[in-house]
């Protein structure tokens, strides 16, 4: 379960998937699109929960954002009430959304027909399935945004929050203005009289081009723009839309919502919103399609602008001016002005008075509306009037000017759009309103005499009314008509019979007619054209005119600008077109073209006919059918000859080899294809196929980019879905593309290459669907002239070229529309063998490179399974082919079959059907659609590998890798049929061989690298083992073999499994000792590159923490395997990191160099001068380079240097016990030594550990567990301080060692510990605790020394023993001298210390009153019944009374040194501490005897002699104090406890039952101990324990395997014996002691203090 945070949502969603989880059946079966909901909201939560867990938080909101639309949109799915129109959008929204969020999640891409549908491969051909992956990953790529649909676009506006600040009644007009760069949105609240007042502007551009999202809830707010005075409305608005000012708050909301198309569709999607009643306002001009039998005539006027003189009044006339439409007798034509878009007609028109103006700009559109008949005899008025704001002056006014103007001219044509200057007319009001006095005037200023321009200012006055020159007025018109032109020569075409002498020049004239022109009469422009040929059907006068004409109005609407007219004519030529004979006339223009052009003469139409050559051929056959249909089929023979001679001419200007007609044959070639769906109609399919075949034969060879497009646009048509027409085109095209393709097509260039696969594309296509039956020789062709090309053409391509993708998707088309007889007949065309050897072996790499590298995104799944099912058919087919020819002796090819188990291994091992690794639900919808295709190839394997027989051996060991790797995969049945396969292997060898070498070898190292990459789990490793050993049940003879071999690998993949699972670990320990683990086995089975291997990993994971002593140690190892010779390095012992160096010597030296500079970043400098002595033995002896040889010096002069000034803190060591099954096996119930870093407490190096191990419990006691504890499924960790016990060194023998240089060898090259703890036997005396206080010590001893290669290493061994108090005596009082004198030393060496611990130490010891110092000993063992009841411990009671002597001088030292060094405030205590230790003198000189020490000041080297060295060389040091029990640590751990360690012969009293291991001790709880103190203490040993191995020369082999700690296997002695010899007095820094003294302390015997 999961925790969130209380956000929005989130606790809705987690209800949500509950229920998801309860109720997955209740889904409606029929609404798909809900259940692929409810399965992408089950699988996105899971990724959201992930997310949560990662602490993505963007990522996690985003996703959550996007279930909580999809929920809803899911409610409203189920709720089944939305509209049709909602339901389409709301389903278009889910699968978008769908798409894009599996795409940003990155999950498989979704695939969808055009409805939003899942495309179901089953029923999609291969390139069906491929396009649509491009396409929707197209879409997504562009954040599934939806092509711009551009058509009509409807505004709806609904206003629901009003904030006015005027309370005028007045009228809201609502407008929109197209600039040309934008749209604006115009509202006007204009009052009822004198002005427009607060328009309301907004630019709505943006939602128009859709750049911003309309939403019927989102509301928009258009301010108020308060008009200031006599500025005008157009002003207004380009400054408010240009400047954004302040409204101060006042304005109109609004909400809006474009819907886009027309109207039809409009009103049928969205009824809601859009019904009968609705306004649409056509545009202004011409729409973009205007289609036969569409009337309009519409004449819009715009009120431009004036200039009107004031005359006689003093001030500007407020003008208002004054439109209507009047006919030739000045008769008011009522209601054909229009206001606006659903606004009532009205009679007349006022403007708008701007106030004492005496240039107004009106600017106002109003819309004319009229029949067609009337144009000729109407014209327009405007009268000039001045407006008063006084109600009865205002009725008074008069006109005082007027204009105007006819809107149809002498010749017929219609007024030109554009700006009109009109001619002012001034003179009584009443003559204005009559038409004889001012029609006779001219109207504009272009029609006024010019004698009139060179008048003074004063009116002209003729018939009554006066022209004034100094007033003006201008308008401008837009003529939308589709009767009425403005252009003469089209005119004149129209009316051609009104004057048929002038008609061969009107359709000359034709050619220069403005195109709008001629569009906008398409239909009368085409009626004239038929009616000039069918009255002249007997002549051939005007048919190349008319066919030219034709062409021309063809060729206005294939331009790019007229393009849209395309349905106009299409529309035409089906609906209107009548001429029954016009075919003829046509086919025999064209034919005479063709004709002329194929002779090279000069023919300029022929390029445009070309071009117009799809709408000819549609007027043919319209023409044709039309007179078939008249005629009854009359004609039909000489009509399909007729036919046959255009092809055959144009197949005639294909074979011309005039320079000419290269162009003429690429536009041929370009405009073939679309004739064809219409001739089909009415000729022989297979006669017209015939004539294509032709066609494409004739094609020069420079044209083949233009052939195959052609190619591909016939195979688009209609008529290559007709079996009997591919029966004769296939072939020709199959050819030209295998000679493309064959022919190196990509030398050619990118695009060549993009026209073949797509002529490909649209063939395989086309046949997927047909029915198979009428396929089958199509197929067959296909594959035979291609399919070994497409390979070839794919095996060339680089795998990062665009089109790659395209070729291996046709490839597979091709193979997955081939049934089993095609692969049969495909087998038998190849002539010989190695021929069909070569196809299969290039098929089997083309495969497997294909399935290795998938040219196909990760995320096309439904894709790369189509292509995974239809190579497996292919390679089981392919496979029977093999067993039929290539398998017996004579014919068996070993490279084939080699090819072919690559292949199927790398089939069943690609990611892609890799089920686990999917979520469940994926899973479960690929094993229904297509199965696990892996059992079916596993199983084809395993059978073709038994039909092997006697050439089994020929793969091995080559297929011990691919076979190993699909037997991991993991898949109970796929292994159990496929891992017998290994023993096969394993008999086959050792039946030639009499042994199984290779295989083993060859599978361990495959398993390495199959493991660590993920593959392999438990249940394998019980399969391998119980499978292989039952399979070598049958056969004894190797048997034995099989079980040890068995047996090596299962112990290798249960370390190669344990290493897996901490390889991401957060604990470097545990991959550490995994990693050493895997390095130890390879170093036992002599695998050297292995070994090394892992030797590296191990040395990076040391340095990512900072282990620089292990890694150094780790590097030694690899050191070890390398001789100081010039030998070449082998690839074993070579690293990447070194492959410059080519020899041993310089491979050793590189390694050296950085071992020598981890183990300086270590401090462990003693290790680092031994290498250098190495390396300056060879620099100096063998090869003679002194430059290196000093500058080795210099460094380990430095590291001397380090040794002596540099601190190195001494680390503590720790025993772990790890206990429970529920540890890796590596760690289970197993106890480890670890080494601490510098100032580690145990606190926190066990706080870091429990942190790698979270569930584990801390054990609170230092006994092992029990049986039960340690079986059970727990993970306890029990964590304790143990002490060093110091080895021997025998360089320091008889010799004064510094303390910096014998303290280093106390916590270093240590492999035994020592852990103790006190019991109590006996009666207990409260008295005195010394005289019960036993200690049980227990020792521990590691596989290895450390430090090593790793900062811990397992415990082999442990041991107790049990120390009497007497013995405890002893430890404790050799401890405390041993303090004594470290502190001495301490003191002579530096003159700076404080006073203080020195104060301390010797007042402790010598004044009773404080710390009791030896009479507790006294007491306890100084007894006659002591002495009495233990006769056997005499000559211990000896040493601890020489002991109690030996304190006297070593403090009468101390004293003296305090004395010279105390302070003046000090004093008394030190007075009082000398009377103290004066008495203490003499009672022990009294009872124990003398003892005296030389004088420590060596006035000849003038400093002062250490008193601890000079002490070592009078004690007798026993060795056992070095091999076994001693150690002297410098501080105790807070939970141990300071303890003596009994003499080497007192372990001889011990009973037998204290050798017990510590399993067999009672649980002891921890307790914390008295802090630790200092100590400087250093033992000398006599000669080693053991003499040193010789160390012989070895072969390469076994110097290997013999050359590391590694394999070392120490033998822990089980008693430890006691030597005890007397220490060489050989110093030349002291003088010699008398004899007498030597044998006073002779019976002295030192032991090192261990605290615990």
């Amino acid at each position: 379960m999961f925790s969130f945070k209380p956000i929005s949502s989130t606790s809705f969603l987690i209800s949500f998937f509950h229920l998801l989880l309860n109720a997955e059946n209740v889904i409606p079966a029929e609404i798909p699109l809900v259940q692929e909901v409810t399965s992408t909201l089950w699988e996105w939560g899971n990724i959201w929960k992930q997310l949560y867990v990662a602490n993505k938080k963007e990522h996690f909101r985003q996703v959550q954002v996007m279930m909580c639309e999809l929920m809803e949109w899911r409610s409203q799915l189920l709720s089944g009430t939305l509209p049709k129109d909602e339901l389409k959008e709301l389903k278009q929204k889910v699968t978008s959304k769908i798409d894009y969020g599996n795409k940003i999640l990155e999950l498989d891409l979704i695939v969808r027909d055009e409805d939003g549908n899942i495309l179901d491969p089953d029923k999609t051909s291969v390139i069906s399935l491929f396009h649509a992956h491009t396409e929707a990953t197209k879409k997504i790529t562009e954040r599934i945004k939806e092509e711009m649909v551009w058509g009509l676009h409807s505004i709806f506006l609904l206003s629901n929050r009003t904030f006015l600040v005027y309370s005028h009644e007045g009228l809201i007009f609502i407008y929109i203005i197209l600039t040309g760069t934008e749209i604006i949105l115009v509202a006007c609240f204009q009052a009822v009289i004198v002005f427009c007042f607060l328009p309301l502007v907004m630019d709505i551009s943006d939602i128009i081009k859709r750049k911003i999202e309309s939403d019927e809830e989102k509301q928009y707010f258009i301010p108020f723009h308060p008009v200031p005075e006599n500025e005008f409305l157009h002003n207004l608005l380009s400054k408010v839309t240009t400047f954004k000012s302040d409204s101060g708050g006042q304005g109109l909301w609004v909400t809006m919502k474009m819907l886009v198309g027309d109207i039809t569709h409009i009103r049928k999607d969205h009824p809601h919103l859009v019904d009968r009643t609705t306004v649409v306002a056509r545009k202004l001009g011409f729409p973009e399609i205007i289609m036969p039998g569409d009337v309009r005539n519409d004449i819009y006027i715009t009120l431009l602008y004036g200039d009107l003189d004031k005359f006689n009044k003093t001030t500007q006339r407020n003008v208002e001016v004054n439109m209507c439409v009047c006919d030739e007798d000045g008769k008011v034509i009522p209601n054909v002005i229009c206001l606006g878009a659903g606004d009532k007609p009205v009679n007349e028109y006022k403007s708008v008075v701007y106030y004492q103006v005496k240039q107004p700009r009106w600017m106002e559109t109003l819309k004319v509306a009229l029949p067609i008949e009337d144009m000729q005899r109407i014209h327009l008025r405007f009268m000039f009037r001045h407006r008063s704001s006084l109600e009865s002056k205002d009725k008074g006014e008069k006109n005082f000017a007027m204009a105007y103007v006819k809107l149809m001219k002498e010749d017929g044509t219609t007024l030109l759009d554009g700006i009109h200057e009109l001619v002012v007319l001034k003179g009584d009001s009443k003559k204005m309103e009559d038409v004889n006095m001012y029609l006779s005037l001219p109207s504009t200023r272009s029609q006024v005499e010019p004698k009139l321009s060179t008048l003074s200012r004063s009116a002209s006055i003729v018939g009554g009314l006066s022209i004034s020159s100094r007033d003006s007025f201008a308008i401008s018109t837009l003529i939308c008509s589709t009767k009425l032109t403005q252009n003469v020569g089209l005119l004149g075409l129209l009316k051609w019979r009104m004057k048929p002498e002038l008609l061969k020049e009107n359709l000359e004239k034709l050619k220069i007619v403005d195109g709008e022109e001629i569009v906008k009469f398409l239909q009368d422009t085409l009626d004239a054209l038929f009616n000039i040929m069918m009255e002249h059907s007997y002549s051939d006068a005007y048919d190349i005119l008319v066919f030219d004409a034709l062409i021309y109005v063809i060729g206005l609407i294939a331009d790019r600008k007229f393009q849209h007219f395309n349905t106009v004519l299409e529309a035409y030529i089906q609906q209107h077109f009548s001429a029954t004979l016009a075919y003829k006339k046509l086919m025999a223009v064209l034919k005479t073209y063709l004709d002329i052009s194929s002779r090279g003469e000069q023919c300029d139409p022929i390029l445009r006919t070309l071009k117009a050559l799809e709408y000819v051929f549609k007027f043919i056959v319209r023409s044709r059918t039309l007179f078939s249909q008249l005629y009854e089929g009359k004609e039909l023979t000489e009509f399909e000859e007729a036919m046959r001679r255009v092809f055959e001419s144009i197949n005639n200007l294909m074979r011309s080899q005039h320079k000419t007609a290269i162009l003429l044959q690429m536009a041929a070639l370009k405009y073939i294809a679309s004739v064809l769906q219409d001739v089909e109609t009415v000729f022989d399919v297979r006669l017209l196929s015939q004539l294509l075949h032709e066609f494409f034969a004739c094609i020069p060879a420079n044209l083949q980019k233009q052939k195959v497009q052609s190619m591909t646009e016939i195979v688009h048509s209609s008529l290559f879905k007709k079996q009997e027409c591919r029966d004769i085109l296939l072939p020709v095209i199959t050819k030209e593309l295998k000679e493309l393709l064959d022919s190196g097509v990509e030398m050619q260039g990118k695009q060549e290459k993009q026209y073949c696969i797509e002529l490909l594309n649209s063939i395989l296509e086309v046949l997927s669907c047909q029915e198979a039956a009428s396929t089958y020789q199509h197929t067959q062709e296909i594959m035979v002239q291609l399919l070994r090309t497409i390979n070839k053409t794919v095996i060339r391509m680089g795998r990062d070229d665009p089109l790659i993708s395209h070729f291996v998707a046709c490839m597979t088309a091709i193979l997955d529309q081939m049934n089993d007889q095609h692969y049969s007949s495909y087998i038998e065309t190849f002539q010989t063998s190695s021929e069909l050897v070569d196809f299969l072996m290039e098929t089997f790499i083309m495969f497997k490179d294909l399935i290795g590298k998938n040219v196909y995104p990760l995320d096309w799944i439904a894709m790369s399974m189509v292509q995974n099912r239809v190579f497996l058919r292919a390679i089981n087919k392919f496979s029977e082919t093999m067993n039929h020819k290539f398998l017996e002796n004579m014919n068996f090819e070993e490279q084939l079959w080699n090819n072919y188990f690559h292949l199927a291994v790398a089939f069943i091992t690609q990611d892609t059907l890799q089920l686990e690794q999917f979520s469940h639900g994926k899973c479960i919808k690929i094993l229904n659609k297509y199965g696990d295709m892996r059992r079916l190839i596993g199983f084809a394997i395993r059978d073709m590998w038994y039909k092997l027989g006697q050439n089994k051996i020929c793969f091995i060991p080559g297929m011990v890798g691919p076979i190993l790797e699909m037997t991991l995969i993991p898949e109970a049945e796929l292994r159990k049929a496929t891992i017998p396969i290994f023993f096969d292997m394993m008999l086959c060898e050792y039946k030639n061989t009499g042994e199984f070498k290779k295989f083993e070898n060859e599978i361990i190292l495959k398993l390495d690298h199959e493991v660590e990459g993920g593959r392999g789990d438990e249940q394998y490793l019980h399969l391998f083992e119980t499978i292989l050993t039952e399979c070598s049940s049958v056969f004894p003879k190797i048997a034995k073999s099989v079980e040890m071999f068995v047996s090596l690998i299962k112990g290798l993949l249960e370390k190669l499994l344990d290493y897996r699972a901490v390889m991401n670990d957060e604990s470097k320990d545990n991959r550490m000792s995994c990693t050493v683990n895997l390095l130890n086995f390879y170093k036992e089975i002599n695998r050297e590159e292995m070994y090394i291997r892992y030797l590296y990993k191990l040395r990076d994971l040391h340095l990512d923490s900072e282990n620089y002593t292990e890694a150094a140690y780790t590097l030694l190892l690899h050191a070890s395997l390398l001789k100081w010779s010039d030998e070449h390095c082998t690839p074993q012992v070579m690293q990447t990191e070194f492959q410059s160096s080519q020899t041993h010597r310089h491979l050793k030296e590189h390694l050296y160099e950085m071992i020598i500079e981890y183990f300086d970043k270590g401090k462990m400098w003693e290790e680092a001068i031994g290498l250098c002595k190495e390396l300056a033995e060879q620099y100096e002896m063998e090869i003679f380079d002194y430059e290196l040889l000093s500058q080795n010096l210099i460094q380990q002069a430095k590291f001397y240097e380090n040794i002596m000034k540099i601190l190195r803190p001494k680390p503590d060591y720790f025993a772990v016990g790890y206990y429970g099954q529920g540890f890796p096996t590596f760690l289970r119930n197993k106890i480890f030594i670890y080494r601490g870093k510098e100032y580690e407490r145990r606190e926190d190096f066990q706080a870091q550990l429990l942190s790698h191990f979270p569930n584990a419990e801390k054990m609170n006691t230092t006994a092992p567990p029990d049986e039960k504890l340690k079986n059970a499924a727990v993970q306890h960790i029990q964590c304790f301080t143990v002490q060093p016990v110091l080895e021997e060194h025998p360089q320091f023998k008889n010799k004064p060692v510094p303390d910096q240089v014998i303290n280093f060898y106390k916590s270093n090259y240590v492999q035994r510990f020592h852990y103790s703890r006190p019991t109590r036997k006996g009666s207990v005396d409260p008295e005195n605790e010394f005289a019960s206080m036993w200690i049980e010590r227990t020792s521990f001893t590691t596989a290895y020394k450390l430090p090593g290669i790793l900062r811990w290493f397992e415990v082999v061994s442990m041991s107790q023993i049990t120390i009497s108090p007497l013995e405890n005596a002893i430890e404790t009082m050799t401890m405390t001298n041993e303090k004594i004198l470290a502190m001495i030393n301490q003191y002579q060496s530096d003159e700076n210390l404080p006073i203080n611990p020195l104060s301390m130490l010797l007042n402790g010891i010598v004044d009773p009153a404080v710390m009791g110092g030896f009479a507790k000993y006294e007491k306890a063992f100084f007894t006659d019944e002591y002495t009495r009841d233990h006769p056997e411990d005499q000559e211990k009671l000896n040493r601890l009374k020489d002991l109690i002597a030996w304190q006297v001088p070593f403090l009468a030292a101390g004293i003296k040194i305090h004395e010279r060094r105390v302070s003046d405030s000090l004093r008394p205590f030190h007075e009082r501490m000398e009377e103290c230790f004066r008495h203490l003198k003499v009672k022990v000189e009294k009872q124990y005897g003398i003892r005296e020490l030389p004088d420590f000041d060596d006035r000849r080297l003038g400093r002062p002699k250490s008193m601890l060295r000079s002490y070592r060389q009078m004690s007798i040091i026993s060795m056992s104090s070095m091999n076994s029990d001693c150690g002297t640590p410098n501080k105790i751990p807070v939970e141990s406890f300071e303890l003596e360690v009994m003499s080497p012969k007192a372990t001889e009293s011990v009973s037998e039952e204290n050798g017990r291991l510590i399993s067999s001790q009672p649980e002891v709880k921890m307790r914390k101990g008295r802090k630790r103190e200092k100590r400087s203490s250093v033992i000398l040993p006599d000669k080693k324990s053991s003499d040193l191995p010789d160390m012989k020369c070895l072969s390469r082999k076994y110097e290997f395997m013999s050359d590391t700690n590694l394999s070392e296997h120490l033998d822990v002695p089980q008693k430890t014996s006691v030597l005890l010899k007397q220490m060489s007095f050989a110093s030349r820094s002291m003088p010699t002691i008398p004899g007498k003294l030597i044998k006073k302390v002779k019976a002295l015997q030192f032991y090192t203090i261990i605290n615990f």
